[in-house]
């Protein structure tokens, strides 16, 4: 049965402005308008080959006056959002390019999913990484079935590299883009979100440069249902998505961050198509701090047992923002869609993140330097019921009166107020005490 939506025509609206030329050549042979059809015929054609992720309903809902569903992508097995629209995109291609095999150059998620889905449907795949990449992201995109080739010391020398390889051995050079197919394949996350959570008032995406998810699954939900709200989220660090919008055209001299951390948030603006969608389906693009994503990730960490990167966090981070209080009350779903981050980035987010949520603070105190000062120090701390996670000694660079030693200690609390509680207790104690603010 065809579901019929009033909001077809806005679609196709926004969709009759694209320009059907590209700048690029690489998948322009595959652009032409996407319909709700073409993203019911993705989601049939990949759901044997990615997984249908849970749309969970939420812990953090009591914290935040919300009915939050998580719609957990990060469960697909490259750990990326983006293997829908790879996996749609490579069994779209005709047979002949598929016995010649295809090229991507960079370390992102979307060159991991082309390694993965390639590999499972037998076609020949390299991905060209600078000599720069992180060893372990090499190591699993060979594991993935790729053949990997280390070249250049930037990413603009892998990307011509491999340019050169495909002109001269007939692979397609893929890079991320907004096709039609692609955009359809990620898509489908919209129609799984509508189906799993009923009654939906909004859904939440990660925005940025890379919008295609944004884009895609708008089209599918306002198909659907156009009261449902769908708002993106981006870094304000890299407003990209906002001042494209507002430009009217992808902006292209954004100068973005190569911070593993931001990932695609940070990514220049890449298409008129998933700008021309955007602009007329999305009703709301919030940006929010590097804080906000830090904390968020560290919420999902902790209620959810989720460990996401940046990308997969931002939705979140506008509802630990308050970019939303309009949505107080309301039962919205909000698209987890990556859990790609590096250990040692894990272990630094980590860090960082419990000292913006003020639960590991820093003191230092000066004391006689007499047996038994620092064992009442820690009796303070004892009754506090605050963890020492760290303690230091310094008596030789000490400006103060001689025969004293400083100590500084690193604790660990509860929340802000059993910090609050903390802190005053030693001030009443030791006046001098200096605070280490975040």
């Amino acid at each position: 049965m065809k579901i019929v939506s009033r909001n077809e025509e806005l679609l196709r609206d926004a969709l009759s402005r694209i320009p059907q030329s590209s700048s690029r050549t690489s998948l322009s042979s595959y652009n032409k308008l996407i319909r709700f059809e073409d993203i019911s015929a993705a989601a049939f054609k990949i759901q044997c080959g990615v997984q249908k992720t849970p749309c969970m309903y939420s812990r953090l809902s009591k914290q935040y006056g919300i009915d939050i569903y998580l719609k957990k992508e990060f469960l697909q097995y490259t750990g990326s959002v983006k293997e829908r629209g790879v996996l749609y995109l490579l069994t779209s291609l005709p047979q002949d390019q598929q016995r010649k095999g295809v090229i991507v150059a960079s370390d992102s998620n979307f060159s991991m999913a082309v390694a993965y889905h390639a590999s499972e449907l037998r076609i020949p795949v390299f991905v060209i990484m600078s000599t720069s990449t992180s060893p372990a992201r090499v190591k699993m995109c060979r594991e993935y079935g790729a053949m990997v080739i280390s070249y250049g010391t930037t990413a603009k020398d892998s990307q011509t590299h491999a340019r050169r390889l495909a002109q001269e051995n007939g692979y397609l050079y893929l890079e991320e883009e907004d096709s039609a197919v692609y955009l359809s394949g990620l898509g489908t996350v919209g129609l799984e979100v509508y189906e799993q959570v009923p009654k939906l008032d909004a859904v939440i995406f990660p925005a940025g440069g890379h919008c295609g998810l944004l884009a895609g699954s708008a089209a599918a939900l306002k198909h659907l249902n156009p009261h449902i709200s769908v708002i993106g989220v981006e870094s304000e660090s890299f407003p990209v998505l906002q001042q494209s919008l507002k430009a009217g055209h992808p902006i292209e001299d954004q100068a973005c961050s190569n911070h593993h951390f931001y990932g695609d948030v940070s990514g220049l603006c890449f298409g008129n198509n998933s700008l021309q969608l955007t602009g007329k389906l999305v009703d709301k693009v919030v940006a929010v701090r590097e804080e906000d994503i830090l904390i968020s990730m560290l919420r999902l960490l902790e209620y959810e047992r989720a460990t996401v990167d940046a990308e997969g966090a931002i939705g979140l981070a506008a509802l630990v923002a308050g970019k939303l209080p309009e949505l107080k009350g309301k039962r919205v779903a909000i698209v987890i869609c990556s859990g790609n981050l590096e250990l040692h980035l894990l272990q630094q987010c980590v860090a960082r993140a419990l000292t913006l949520d003020t639960r590991v603070c820093r003191f230092s105190v000066v004391l006689s330097d007499c047996p038994g000062d620092i064992s009442k120090l820690l009796e303070v701390l004892a009754r506090e019921e605050a963890r020492v996670l760290d303690i230091k000694q310094e008596r030789t660079f000490v400006t103060s009166e001689l025969f004293t030693v400083e100590v500084t200690c690193t604790m660990e609390t509860r929340d802000k107020i059993h910090t609050a509680q903390l802190r005053n207790a030693l001030l009443e104690r030791y006046p001098t005490a200096a605070w280490t603010e975040r």
